[in-house]
């Protein structure tokens, strides 16, 4: 089967999935490794075959196997958004021998004999002490001039580059490329893990390593619908796992140091950083250049805006709500991205991997300082057995 016929569905800008035949066969794989050609053959050689950004682990085999109605209640998810835009021919691309017909109907996936085998599990037992990064992107509209991968690639590059500077003190996931979008009616494209399946799936993971004797945990985000949704889970978690310390923050390049640098390159005013924005636009300038289609670019600013509530990437006001995404945006983007440079990208991401590492440092004062506390028998420490 020629190679052009098979396409990255992430790689597509929302109206260019909209335009996409509805029968053209959309696959989610479960890893990598899987023979294409086999894979034409198993769909009865269509013109085009859609593929989506593979789920880096999660299933029995994959070096971190998680309960399979849990994992597999993501998938569903995955799979019902595309039925939902309106696809037929939606499938999971799975290595033979997994069983999810508890989960939904066996007609949904297509299975292949082998892909490569997983020799470690995720992370290797070598990696505990460190901080672990779980990066989760998503794949969703950003408006007409940028890819629905734009959270994925940004918040994994910032990964690989924080484990890249401090390799001793934290060790890096596989990057999610699937998370939470509560506006996906709205415009094409958008994928939805689902609320509640999000939280349970990244539970179980941390239940799992905790077990395993990781105890320090970092969440990092590359979408904002994620947020709301982590900060639970790291409550819950806290509470599970006592003798852990597992946080989240807002995003990426909104702390102390990314503000900063935001501050000191932007050239929008308020309101001109928030979606397909000058800042993600700079990044994927920067890190994308060959997916960013400036001569699409709408600005985007309009955003229904009081003291309390107004967008922005580092959002203000006291107030949070989720109104429909379409009142303030008829094109998917809030901000200006007409005002991106690579350049800005560059020096965006620079900061947002400063930001990283000294929050991995935190990570650690944080568990340690606690772990002696509590080994002194500080408050009902002492009076635990």
């Amino acid at each position: 089967m020629p190679t052009r016929s098979i396409f990255n569905y992430d790689e597509l800008t929302w109206p260019e999935v909209a335009e996409l035949p509805r029968d053209t066969p959309l696959v989610l794989p479960l890893g990598s490794g899987y023979d294409l050609e086999l894979l034409a053959d198993q769909l009865s050689n269509p013109p085009r075959i859609g593929l989506l950004p593979a789920v880096p682990f999660g299933w029995r085999g994959s070096g971190l196997a998680l309960p399979e109605p849990i994992f597999f209640q993501v998938v569903a998810n995955l799979l019902d958004s595309l039925r939902d835009d309106g696809f037929t021919r939606v499938y999971c691309l799975a290595p033979q021998g997994l069983d999810p017909q508890s989960a939904f109907h066996l007609s949904s996936f297509i299975f292949q004999p082998h892909i490569p085998a997983t020799t470690t599990f995720l992370p290797p037992d070598s990696e505990r002490g460190k901080v672990i990064l779980i990066p989760i992107g998503h794949t969703e509209q950003h408006g007409f001039h940028l890819p629905l991968s734009v959270d994925t690639l940004i918040i994994d590059s910032i990964a690989q580059g924080t484990s890249a500077k401090t390799p001793t003190r934290c060790w890096s996931f596989p990057v999610m490329p699937y998370g939470v979008s509560t506006h996906r009616s709205s415009f094409a494209a958008t994928l939805n893990a689902g609320g509640r399946a999000f939280e349970d799936f990244w539970l179980a993971v941390i239940d799992i390593l905790a077990a395993r004797g990781f105890d320090r945990f970092y969440f990092m985000s590359g979408h904002g619908g994620n947020t709301s949704f982590l900060v639970n889970i790291v409550k819950y978690a806290g509470e599970r796992h006592r003798r852990i310390f597992c946080a989240t923050a807002f995003l990426h390049t909104s702390g102390s140091i990314g503000a900063a640098a935001l501050e000191k390159y932007r050239t929008s005013p308020i309101g001109g950083m928030g979606h397909a924005c000058e800042l993600e636009t700079s990044y994927l300038l920067h890190l994308r250049p060959d997916l960013c289609h400036m001569e699409r670019v709408v600005d985007e600013t309009d955003f229904v805006a009081t003291p309390d509530y107004y967008m922005d990437w580092i959002e203000g006001g006291s107030l949070v709500a989720n109104p429909p995404w379409d009142d303030d945006s008829k094109t998917g983007a809030y901000g200006a991205g007409s005002h991106a440079t690579a350049e800005k990208g560059r020096l965006w991401l620079e900061a947002a991997i400063e930001e990283k590492m000294d929050h991995v440092e935190q990570i650690h004062e944080q568990h340690e300082r606690r772990e002696k506390r509590r080994n002194e028998g500080y408050g009902l420490w002492g009076k635990l057995k």
